[in-house]
């Protein structure tokens, strides 16, 4: 049974309602306790995760990436043979192009190689083409968001168009906020605020103070003659000393529990400003966990070449390399098959009749006619 649970308030002897400090102090303990549990989740699955990336993952990348490189030479060595029509040379010269970037893209690398071959059957060269579409890029941003996003020197990727579009918001808000006229009764409201913020902030500090305190004087190794007493009291009072540092309630409070200086008898017992306190510490400590997974997430998805989103599993991160692993399976099949039938002229017009419709269709349907 978890330690925390032992600090949640039950109703008194008479069945009486729990007040609405009492029900959130509860509230915050459980969503805490889920909060650790998930990021110690994180931080145990992602070496399994990155472990089976190594032995399932790369290998099919790798495979992969060598095929799509075979096609785009594939369809290189196909424009070479005659009775294309002028529409079908063109659409052969698009995908050599789109796969040859594909590669490149993803891999990062420098493909004398590939480059050469997009530059034979694009208008420009990879990297002119590249630096083309970034510009294209800022050139829609600065557009949509009437920010000025500065000389194009400088920007080597996309991500650089979107760091200068959010430091330039950023910049744009900050003034409009210096700018704009603020009310007498506005402002006295806002420093009333401010000030009971602070009030509460320093009454919260105190608070925590006290339980260290508390802590402090029953732990003091140099209070104890038994030697293997001190040491587990020198452990006890190190972790005493970290949860202070990092303002983390809760441990203290387990801390208390674990040595039998509180219960949830005594937190029931709080007054209710005391209790108001303890919930803003742990309220803060329930975000920094929060932010804190989050930012595992985002860290793992980015490592791992995953989709950006939230909400993984991480405790089921096993069934998404099995779900990637069967994708790019699916993929190096379908590469394979659309290889073998390059060798059947014929089937390769149908194939191309068809793609060219798929792509009239897109187009209308994103309303470019």
């Amino acid at each position: 049974m978890p330690i925390t649970q032992g600090l949640q308030i039950s109703s008194g002897r008479g069945g009486s309602m729990l007040s609405a400090d009492q029900k959130r102090f509860n509230g915050l303990i459980r969503q805490i306790e889920q909060a650790r549990r998930t990021l110690a989740a994180w931080h145990d699955n992602i070496p399994l995760y990155a472990q089976a990336h190594t032995q399932v993952i790369v290998p099919l990348l790798e495979t992969l990436e060598a095929a799509r490189r075979e096609w785009a030479f594939a369809l290189d060595c196909v424009l070479d043979q005659p009775g294309w029509t002028k529409a079908e040379r063109a659409a052969l010269r698009e995908m050599v192009c789109d796969s040859v970037a594909e590669i490149l893209d993803a891999s990062g690398a420098d493909d004398p190689a590939l480059k050469a071959l997009f530059e034979k059957h694009g208008e420009v060269d990879f990297d002119t083409d590249r630096q083309q579409t970034r510009m294209a890029l800022k050139d829609f941003v600065e557009t949509a968001t009437g920010l000025d996003l500065g000389d194009d020197a400088g920007i080597a990727s996309d991500a650089d168009v979107f760091m200068r579009m959010h430091e330039e918001l950023a910049a744009r808000a900050a003034r409009e906020e210096e700018q704009a006229p603020e009310a007498p009764g506005r402002r006295r409201r806002k420093d009333v605020a401010k000030q009971r913020r602070e009030a509460e902030a320093q009454l919260a500090t105190q608070s925590m103070r006290e339980i260290y305190r508390k802590l402090a004087s029953a732990l003091h190794p140099d209070r104890e003659t038994d030697p293997a007493q001190r040491d587990a009291k020198t452990a006890l009072m190190q972790k005493v000393n970290q949860a202070y540092a990092a303002n983390d309630l809760l441990t203290l409070l387990e801390l208390q529990l674990q040595i039998e200086q509180v219960d949830a008898r005594h937190i029931a017992n709080a007054g209710a400003q005391r209790l108001k306190h303890y919930n803003k510490v742990l309220s803060e400590q329930l975000a920094e966990l929060t932010a804190e997974v989050a930012r595992v997430e985002v860290g793992f998805r980015v490592d791992f070449g995953l989709d950006p989103g939230w909400g993984l599993n991480p405790t089921k991160l096993g069934a998404s390399i099995d779900q990637n692993a069967k994708h790019l399976r699916a993929s190096l099949a379908l590469l394979q098959r659309d290889m073998r039938m390059l060798d059947d002229k014929a089937a390769t017009k149908r194939w191309l009749k068809r793609e060219q419709q798929h792509l009239r269709d897109t187009a209308f349907d994103d309303g470019f006619f």
